[in-house]
């Protein structure tokens, strides 16, 4: 299954690593600096153009994360909560 993260942009369920709320996570200096980072290394997208609330770190292989090193994040405007409660349904 996918998660739909906004403006038609999905990500493939199983290889989503983590969903992490914007504004909390980007409290750490550690956080902030593994971001930078990976703009640098060219791993991030946006789900949209807004203020995002939320970002998904997903493996970007199709292999079950066969090749741990590729990793992708995506900035989404809708929230964590929101995209967790998408993942539950997916399972009811």
């Amino acid at each position: 299954m996918y998660l739909h993260v906004g403006n038609n942009k999905n990500i493939r369920e199983k290889n989503i690593i983590g969903i992490f709320d914007t504004d909390n996570a980007s409290m750490s200096a550690e956080t902030r600096k593994y971001l930078v980072n990976a703009e640098k290394e060219g791993m991030l997208e946006s789900a949209n153009n807004e203020i995002p609330k939320s970002f998904i770190i997903y493996s970007d292989t199709e292999s079950d994360f066969a090749d741990r090193g590729k990793f992708k994040i995506c900035f989404s405007q809708l929230s964590s909560l929101a995209l967790i409660g998408r993942l539950e349904n997916n399972y009811e």
